[in-house]
């Protein structure tokens, strides 16, 4: 009793500890601003603090700790809602709302995903965390060159999780359980921790944690409902194709089991007592849709009653049936009252093909005849060459019971049709005059990838008699002793893939699926994932009917501007040649409207950078008021062979109005481009025209030209008026090739070199969680 009661004041000590811990967190405090700050002020006030408490430029023992906090604090105050909930109830999380008398759904960043169940406080040491999930944790690489392939065979649920998450650790409990029982049945299970994978969660498309998606057939699906463990796994129900298991009674197994023909592969019927088909029976489904068809027996529906009775089914024990060419009986049966995944996988990996299949494809030849590995591992083909239709019935009749009699491991029977692999059959026949309208069998051995087979052909045509069946038998005995018999060797081309016609209506069904899912995420909330689509859509109309008014327009000033006189053309050229100067001719001044560099502002920022189509990279010159007519110039020479291309735009932007946007990018390229402490008297004056930003507006990332210093050009550049002799600064009245304004054109000397290096691909790269606002 006495120890009892002692356990329980320590559980309640060590609760209230870690509560009045979290209580303790200020994030006002922390970032030393009021709580009337505006967000301008927050974001200024986290700047300073993460630049001096930056665990790369502070070595204060504490600075990592600080800098956690100072980001933790950020992420409260920068989002509106965490701010209100901190305001309103003291609590830097996103358990405001909670407490214990009061019980309400927890709204999260992904409309429509919530939590129906009240929150308690939880500690954020990531030692004291469950490491289940440290099993699936997912990275890029490892996602795009085996999970998406994978996703094929089956579904993924995916859960993005971050640190300081409050809602990641209340759905841990619910998590756990449905990913163990789930990946029993099938069900891959990954996990990205968006913190460390940011990569990885932007490419998934998840904005916020935590976030849940399933993933079948490469296709991404986000799941909207409350995390509990029913809706989970109906998540992953409905991620399934429609189609999979059919629905079985007396009245259409006959001629479901009669399709083996058609779509050439085995039948499955699996007899349960459970109404609905198990989630376990589809997944297996899925996973083997490419060589099994799967039927579902509900042996309590009325209805069923003949089809139990006729293959003897005991309907309290689940059964699996599997049918080949026969369908008066099974093939292969197995029974359990407790089917496992194991089981079920051993049972149809043995039964995956007919006893002598049909070969539709290249891909069904290499499966069923593999190369030859070793001398010890040598397996033969026996190919029956044949026709369609009831001439040639008996031959294909006699040709499968043989099969059925002498199916061994290390032989395989299979059959084709003449008239759909006609290259196939003439290179093994030859085109003999004694098998033209007959059937043929052909023994044969592969012994690469290549083509290149060992075989020996019947010397006469099959035609399923006792003595045809003495002499292939005797053949076969033959060949285990002596591999030579096989004495032809040719080289195959690769087999006609007999399904290709059917490539219309597959995408035809495709097509079909991808509107239907477009129009089902119309009548979710979760408008984030339907944003590009509509962006894109409103785009495209929106350039359709610009182009249609503009061309209207320039149509109608055409017809109305007549084309002017010999006399006024000659007069306009005269006047253009009197007010060039002398030098125009030899100058490397690209003409107007050749390099078109705009500025960039807050009015065109989205358009020319946040927006900026994939592919496409907009370089802006760093300059200011003093020195933007020498560097346009400059950076006009340097730029201009490399405006041919339709994926580079070129920009200018002014120090003077947004110098804390450049020094904010060039926080991230510490290494390349250093930024001054902020207590540095020289901390205001840093100079950075003449750098130069390539910005990749889609995957967020830049590359950086830093001005060369003029007394590291040496004597490659020449002197000034080798460049613009014929520019004058007409504002100030003065020659561009004075000293100062020479120093300043120098600081794009090599840009060009530069440029090229950037097509190629070869800079340095550095990359930005998100583009800042330009103020």
């Amino acid at each position: 009793g006495r120890a009892g009661l002692a356990w329980t004041a320590a559980l309640l000590l060590a609760a209230l500890g870690a509560q009045a811990a979290a209580g303790d967190f200020n994030p006002y405090r922390v970032l030393g601003v009021g709580r009337s700050s505006s967000q301008a002020d927050i974001k200024k006030a986290y700047k300073r603090l993460a630049r001096e408490w930056h665990p790369d430029k502070n070595k204060d023992p504490g600075a990592e700790d600080k800098f956690i906090q100072i980001s933790k604090a950020y992420e409260i105050l920068s989002n509106e809602e965490k701010r209100a909930n901190f305001d309103r109830y003291g609590d830097a999380g996103e358990s405001q709302g909670y407490s214990q008398h009061q019980h309400r759904q927890f709204h999260h960043f992904h409309e429509g995903f919530y939590f129906d169940e009240s929150f308690f406080h939880f500690p954020f040491n990531s030692e004291r965390r469950d490491t289940s999930d440290e099993k699936y944790l997912l990275h890029f690489s490892h996602y795009v060159n085996e999970i998406v392939p994978d996703s094929f065979k089956k579904p993924y649920l995916i859960k993005i999780t971050s640190d300081w998450c409050f809602s990641c650790i209340h759905i841990e409990p619910v998590w756990k359980e449905v990913a163990q029982e789930l990946e029993a049945l099938g069900v891959g299970i990954g996990v990205v921790h968006a913190g460390y994978e940011r990569r990885l969660a932007h490419h998934l498309g998840a904005h916020s944690t935590p976030s849940i998606l399933g993933l079948i057939n490469g296709k991404i699906t986000f799941f909207h409902n409350a995390v509990i463990r029913e809706n989970l796994r109906q998540f992953v129900e409905n991620l399934l194709p429609a189609n999979l298991v059919e629905k079985i009674t007396d009245k259409n197994y006959i001629p479901f089991l009669s399709n083996w023909k058609k779509e050439n592969k085995p039948h499955v019927l699996l007899f349960d007592h459970m109404p609905a088909v198990p989630l376990l029976y589809k997944l297996t489904a899925f996973a083997y849709r490419d060589y099994l068809s799967f039927g579902y027996v509900y042996v309590g529906l009325r209805g069923t009653e003949e089809l139990s009775s006729q293959y003897n089914i005991n309907v309290y024990t689940p059964t699996m049936m599997i049918f080949k060419e026969h369908i008066d009986r099974p093939a292969d049966v197995v029974q359990a009252r407790d089917m496992k995944k194991q089981l079920i996988d051993d049972f149809l990996s043995q039964n995956k093909f007919l006893m002598a299949a049909r070969l539709t494809n290249q891909r069904l030849f290499q499966e069923l005849c593999p190369v030859k590995k070793s001398h010890r591992q040598r397996k033969h083909c026996v190919v029956l060459l044949t026709g369609e239709g009831d001439k040639f019935a008996e031959a294909y009749e006699a040709f499968l019971t043989f099969a059925v009699a002498n199916t061994k491991d290390t032989l395989k029977f299979v059959h084709i049709y003449n008239d759909r692999q006609p290259e196939f059959a003439d290179t093994l026949l030859m085109d003999e005059e004694k098998y033209r309208g007959k059937s043929a069998v052909v023994i044969l051995e592969r012994r690469n990838n290549a083509g290149k087979i060992a075989y020996k052909t019947l010397e006469e045509a099959w035609q399923g008699s006792k003595e045809d069946n003495f002499i292939l038998l005797d053949l076969l005995d033959q060949l285990r002793t002596d591999p030579g018999l096989l004495s032809s060797e040719t080289v195959l081309a690769d087999l006609n893939d007999e399904l290709a016609p059917m490539f219309l209506i597959r995408w035809l069904y495709s097509m079909l699926d991808y509107i239907s899912d477009c129009w089902d995420s119309l009548f979710h909330s979760n408008w984030r994932e339907m944003m590009p689509l509509l962006s894109l859509l409103f785009s495209a109309l929106f350039i359709l009917f610009g182009t249609v008014i503009v061309q209207a327009f320039s149509d109608s000033s055409d017809t109305r501007d007549s084309p002017p006189s010999e006399k006024e053309e000659a007069a306009a050229k005269t006047e253009k040649n009197d007010a060039s100067f002398s030098k125009e001719s030899n100058s490397r001044i690209p003409k107007k409207g050749f390099v078109e560099v705009t500025e960039l502002t807050d009015i065109n920022y989205n358009s020319n950078l946040v927006r900026l189509r994939p592919g496409h990279m907009n370089v802006v010159l760093i300059l200011s008021n003093s020195t933007k007519t020498i560097l346009l110039q400059k950076f006009a020479l340097e730029v201009y062979t490399f405006t041919g291309s339709s994926s580079l735009h070129f920009s200018f932007l002014s120090l003077d109005k947004h110098r804390e946007w450049l020094e904010y990018l060039l926080e991230f390229a510490q290494d390349a481009a250093p930024i001054p402490n902020q207590y540095d008297k020289h901390f205001l004056e840093r100079d950075y025209t003449g750098y130069v930003l390539a910005l990749n507006g889609h995957k967020k990332y830049f590359c950086l030209f830093k001005p060369h210093r003029s007394g590291d050009e040496g004597g490659t550049l020449g002197s000034c008026e080798d460049y613009d002799s014929s520019l004058h600064m007409e504002a100030r009245g003065k020659s561009s090739c004075s000293p100062g304004s020479r120093s300043i054109k120098n600081k794009l000397h090599k840009l060009s070199f530069w440029m090229e290096r950037l097509l190629e691909g070869s800079l340095q790269r550095f990359y930005i969680p998100s583009w800042p606002a330009l103020d």
